[in-house]
């Protein structure tokens, strides 16, 4: 089963964000609370982490700003 990470809404009013960067590879295998990639708000960045054990595949790039609950990879 393949979980998907998408943009997680952070605050109340947030409603994008920037995908600033990937910490790991697409094809990386990665564990369940592994950071993934950061992600910019107009306040502060975060390092979203990986919500399941698997191989990480990248559906978006860094530098990009996307909207709450776009899927930007998925781990399976």
């Amino acid at each position: 089963m393949a979980f998907e990470l998408s943009i997680p809404q952070l605050g109340v009013s947030m409603t994008e964000g920037e995908l600033t960067e990937w910490l790991v590879e697409d094809g990386t295998s990665v564990r369940t609370g592994d950071p993934v990639y950061v992600l910019a708000t107009d306040k502060t960045e975060t390092e979203i982490e990986a919500p399941a054990d698997g191989v990480l595949r990248i559906k978006a790039g860094p530098g990009e700003t996307y909207a709450v609950g776009t899927v930007v990879g998925e781990i399976g």
